[in-house]
């Protein structure tokens, strides 16, 4: 992985190897300014000195994950353009997150007024929205891309952006044949909805085949978990089975009948919403990356498909970002995989809450304790006990002193804040490296990944703060 390189004055140089990061900062021509994604910054020139190469950022953009990448471009004696990867990253959006907890505030809110004010009169729908508006849950992905972009900017000589720039389309993705005017008719053309259902499921109960009883409308994917109310995920239901089955995913409810649930499963859909999202955010993010001043190339998921199978390249977010637009050569790419989790930076509410919506505790009032916060980069070296050993990753705080620690996919739990030193202070992302596999491993999960080692490096940043 390349490491950024800043001059004296802060200003973006050509990023460099690691070994030379290694040397430079041996022989103290340059200090250790920031750990992940980790950057030096020189003491003894300017950008005034240096030759900087054109540096290309790719963008492919989506719903939960947005694969980033850095290349250098080399043109070839033939007029050809040649990229080599310098950094790869995947942005992990939380919008699922920030809908959950929206969604959270509204019930306490509407409670509240239950019980506060329940005699107050409705007021009336005079809210109105801007030209442009998206959901707080979208808005939150244009926006992280967008300050990650104006970041990158900061780190390196960027000159140009090319980004994925594609439409899906939700009809076509569920019936590819579609054509013409079918498009103006939905699954629901001429049907009323219950009478639809009544005829997919032979009137009678999906669950249990009953008839001559009155039947009911059921989710097959619970509204409580994330299910909606298209067509394909309903059902019709005995009055029984559809209290039986409350919040129960399918396969829960029918785990003494697989041979029912997967033929109930053939019936649905997959969903939809991935693909609404980005197109929702397409428009926005490409209005967000002209306003950077670089020039924009826009291309198509399919030259991204064609470029990713001639270099074969396996299917990831950040190596589809470094296929994006029009390459006739990719060079290295084989390099890990820097993982950006946005994690935010807390929330305002005081209490706890349990499944039902009740307080269970009171948070603290102050995001501070012992000179550690809830998502700073910390380094832990227990020296005896049961969890001897060395930890680094984010912390979360607790107003005893012993914290928690994230150690990749590892929560490390009572650790001493005696034992614990800061190596990058919190940002609201959290950080984790991927290893880069080949394109014969069908699971990148299988591989225990850890950031490149470098030595002495947490050491100096540790001392810094």
């Amino acid at each position: 992985m390349a490491v950024f390189v800043l001059d004296r004055s802060g200003k973006p140089l050509m990023p460099c190897t690691e070994k030379r990061a290694r040397l430079l900062l041996a022989r103290r021509r340059a200090r250790v300014h920031r750990v992940v994604p980790f950057v030096i910054r020189l003491t003894d020139r300017h950008a005034s000195s240096s030759n900087a190469q054109p540096v290309r950022v790719k963008l492919d953009p989506g719903s939960k994950t947005t694969g980033i990448a850095l290349v250098r471009e080399m043109p070839l004696s033939d007029g050809r353009r040649a990229e080599a990867v310098l950094n790869l990253f995947e942005l992990v959006h939380r919008g699922a997150r920030i809908s959950n907890a929206l969604a959270a505030r509204r019930a306490m809110r509407h409670a509240r007024r239950g019980r506060k004010t329940r005699y107050r009169a409705a007021r009336n729908l005079n809210r109105r929205r801007q030209p442009g508006w998206l959901a707080p849950s979208l808005r939150h992905r244009v926006e992280t891309t967008a300050a990650w972009i104006n970041r990158l900017r900061r780190l390196a000589p960027l000159v140009f952006v090319s980004t994925e720039f594609v439409r899906f389309d939700t009809q076509a993705m569920q019936n590819p044949s579609i054509q013409g005017d079918e498009y103006r008719r939905g699954a629901l053309a001429g049907y009323d909805l219950r009478e639809y259902l009544l005829e997919t499921w032979g009137r009678k109960c999906a669950y249990c085949d009953a008839t001559d009883f009155p039947l009911q409308i059921e989710h097959i994917y619970p509204r409580a978990r994330g299910g909606s109310n298209r067509a394909s995920n309903l059902a019709l239901a005995c009055r029984t089975c559809n209290q039986l089955k409350a919040s129960l995913p399918l396969t829960d409810f029918l785990w003494s009948d697989p041979v029912r649930a997967a033929r109930i499963r053939s019936t649905m859909k997959a969903s939809l919403r991935d693909a609404a999202a980005v197109n929702a955010t397409r428009w926005a993010l490409l209005s967000v990356l002209i306003d950077t001043g670089l020039p924009v190339e826009l291309a198509s998921g399919g030259r991204t498909k064609l470029n990713r199978e001639r270099f074969g390249a396996i299917k990831t977010h950040a190596l589809d970002a470094a296929c994006v637009g029009e390459v006739d050569a990719l060079l290295d790419l084989q390099r890990p995989t820097l993982t950006i989790r946005c994690a935010g930076r807390g929330a305002y509410r005081r209490t706890r809450l349990t499944a039902t919506g009740h307080p269970r505790g009171y948070l603290m009032r102050t995001k501070l304790a012992f000179g550690f916060q809830t998502g700073d980069l910390v380094r832990a070296v227990v020296p005896r006990g049961k969890k001897i050993g060395t930890y680094l990753g984010r912390v979360a705080i607790r107003a005893s002193g012993f914290f928690n620690i994230q150690c990749g996919a590892n929560v490390v739990q009572g650790i001493s804040y005696r034992y614990c030193s800061v190596v990058q202070r919190g940002d609201g992302y959290g950080y984790s490296f991927v290893a880069q596999l080949s394109k014969d491993t069908e699971n990148r999960d299988d591989v225990a990944c850890r950031a490149p080692s470098r030595p002495g490096i947490e050491a100096r940043a540790s001392r810094r703060h």
